[in-house]
């Protein structure tokens, strides 16, 4: 079997748990063997890794099947500049003949599901214009979240994930690379 290799550019909402790795599990149960790369670097945003060099050297010729594209969550900053710096890895991306792929993050504990709508619109509105695919992890969070209110998603932070959510991160982001985007 052949292996694909999927690249994650973040920060901490990235490398918490071994996110990527889990990822790579979940794929390997639906017999897809995936390498994983990451690039991550605590509270930065697609502004930094634009101006990262191996950021685009990675991307146009690391072999990469797909990369997974994470922005800074908390706070998330002006949009304007996750949206033109998110457009520029987007389009390394594509360069690379790869598939990008969104990860939206999820709100901290104390801000709650209301402000998702926020984080949410920002990710849509990139996905819409750029047509990329999009995982929706931070819909997904609180739609858990509602279903299983005893199981704690946040670590003791309050902002990042316990292991349950990086695994509801791995698996959400797996359904999308496994599926094409389509469900």
């Amino acid at each position: 079997m052949k292996k694909e290799k999927v690249l994650f550019i973040g920060n901490s909402h990235t490398y918490y748990n071994d996110m990527p790795h889990l990822f790579a599990e979940i794929c390997r149960e639906h017999q897809r063997e995936i390498d994983v790369v990451m690039l991550s670097h605590g509270g930065k945003g697609w502004d930094f890794h634009v101006e990262e060099p191996e950021v685009r050297f990675n991307i146009l010729y690391g072999g990469y099947h797909a990369v997974v594209l994470q922005h800074t969550a908390h706070p998330m900053g002006d949009p304007e500049v996750m949206n033109q710096c998110g457009r520029k890895l987007i389009e390394w991306v594509r360069q690379a003949n790869a598939r990008p792929i969104l990860y939206m993050t999820w709100t901290t504990k104390a801000d709650g599901e209301a402000a998702q709508e926020t984080m949410s619109n920002a990710y849509r509105k990139l996905q819409r214009e750029t047509g990329c695919e999009l995982a929706p992890v931070g819909e997904n969070w609180w739609k858990y979240h509602r279903a299983h209110p005893g199981e704690e998603m946040y670590a003791d932070d309050g902002e990042h994930a316990s292991e349950i959510g990086s695994r509801l991160a791995a698996s959400t982001i797996a359904e999308v690379y496994l599926t094409g985007g389509r469900r």
